[in-house]
């Protein structure tokens, strides 16, 4: 037994022992049934959040007022708090579960859901029964008695594991109004899964796909990145694309569709299909999950060509697709408020992805200063899949590949010969012009015709006179 689910375990054992019900619920179920193991472990009670406070007096009162309470390891200690529903509390709240600390939650019924997320009234209740007629998915709406290993399942959440289905609990349409996201969630489940959307749960999201927009950037960003993360990106997009989320969450991508390329370098299909192809090929990384910058940088690295999109005499071409793409892919970070260290990223894998192109006929100093970019596995890694999804020459990818193997790390990234302050003491005077001074000097190194400090300032005298 996993240190969480012995966690989670003795919290159950606990409430019980004080003459409450307890069970594991939700998603951990889910995955137990699955044969996986769960990211975290929820256990569902009719004990109050107060009595659950009472009963484990270091917690961190997350959402009292929905009946939820975080009770953190006993090595990891906590500290009694305020519910709060602001964004800082939410962080603090996956960070604790990220330190196993297990959610608790009150058995209860929700009254109404004005803003499309919470409940107007929570309804605090003793019958299991009517605690998981308010959750989202049959799949996601079973307990567990960790001690006989016996589920409660009143919703046929065991039937949908068996068959692959993804299928709202009770009235589609009536789940999703209460929480829009739950849209997005049916995509993520059904892909991650390879399950098939319930027929009627399907229409309702059709039928619904635009209230998505009633949904904060934040949320609608992280539920897209776990799709892009969690390894079957082109389901999950495919998905988005037949419920008709895909225009109303990204537009940009949607634009993709029907929009031709060269069969001579993109034999494989349009721009949409192309993209699909990059998403397949993304591959886990050491710690099981693929990389989010390099992840969004697949999906947006063509998303300028629709807009550039012309027939010329000789081929299709897209003139200034990666320039335009830049500026697009900046706006929908900015539209989803990714972090500015994520931004950057994301943006630097589209500005540079062509670049490879020409990685074979590049100066010793440009392709140096190339290959020492931030996060460079990722651009060649976008390469080698980029290439994979057209025209499968992996001719630059091997080259790029083999010039890092070669260069040590000081020859990439060599100490500077020369600084601002030795052409101040040379007698030049501090300005712009030191930049131009100082990048010709750490080019001339890069390509070995520099090795000294004084064949440096030799250099500059020649080329830079006073």
């Amino acid at each position: 037994m996993s240190n969480a689910k012995q966690h989670a375990a003795e919290i159950v054992r606990t409430l019980r022992a004080r003459g409450h019900q307890a069970y594991f619920a939700g998603g951990c179920v889910r995955d137990l049934l699955l044969g996986r193991e769960p990211a975290d472990y929820d256990v569902s009670t009719d004990a109050t959040p107060r009595q659950v406070m009472q009963i484990f007096p270091q917690t961190f009162a997350v959402g009292e007022q929905f009946g939820v309470v975080l009770v953190p390891p006993a090595e990891t200690g906590g500290a009694t708090g305020v519910p709060s529903a602001s964004s800082g509390q939410a962080l603090a709240r996956q960070g604790e579960r990220g330190k196993g600390a297990v959610e608790v939650a009150t058995f209860r019924s929700d009254v109404g859901y004005s803003d499309g997320r919470h409940p107007d009234e929570v309804r605090f209740s003793k019958d299991p029964r009517e605690d998981v007629q308010r959750r989202d998915f049959t799949i996601n709406g079973m307990m567990l008695d960790p001690e006989t290993n016996e589920s409660l399942d009143f919703v046929g959440g065991r039937e949908d594991l068996k068959a692959g289905i993804v299928r709202a609990i009770g009235d589609p349409e009536r789940r999703f109004a209460e929480d829009k996201l739950r849209m997005l969630r049916a995509v993520r489940f059904a892909a991650r899964f390879d399950y098939q959307i319930d027929p009627a749960t399907m229409a309702a999201i059709q039928k619904l796909a635009p209230q998505i927009r009633q949904v904060s950037c934040e949320r609608v960003r992280e539920e897209l990145t776990k799709m892009l993360t969690e390894g079957q990106a082109r389901r999950a997009f495919e998905l988005l694309d037949t419920t008709g989320l895909l225009r109303e969450v990204l537009p940009e991508i949607a634009a993709m569709k029907g929009v031709e390329q060269s069969p001579d370098y993109h034999p494989e299909g349009d721009v949409f299909v192309h993209t699909l192809l990059l998403l397949e090929k993304l591959q886990p990384g050491g710690s099981g999950s693929i990389a989010k910058t390099l992840a969004w940088g697949a999906l947006l690295h063509d998303v300028g060509k629709p807009p550039t999109f012309r027939v010329a005499p000789d081929r299709i071409r897209f003139d200034g697709h990666v320039e335009v793409g830049v500026k697009m892919a900046a706006e929908i970070c900015r539209r989803l408020r990714f972090s500015n260290h994520e931004t950057d990223q994301i943006l630097a894998l589209v500005d540079n992805h062509m670049r490879f192109a020409d990685v074979q006929r590049m100066k010793q100093s440009t392709l140096k200063k190339f290959l020492r970019l931030p996060a460079f596995d990722e651009h060649l890694e976008l390469h080698r899949i980029d290439c994979l999804s057209s025209h499968g020459q992996l001719d630059s990818y091997e080259y790029s590949r083999e010039q890092l193997r070669s260069l040590p790390p000081e020859a990439i990234r060599p100490t500077p010969l020369i600084t601002g302050r030795d052409l101040i003491e040379a007698g030049y005077e501090p300005g712009p012009r030191f930049k131009e001074v100082l990048a010709a000097v750490e080019d001339a190194q890069l390509e070995g015709r520099l090795a000294s400090r004084e064949a440096a300032m030799e250099f500059v005298l020649r080329e830079f006179p006073l």
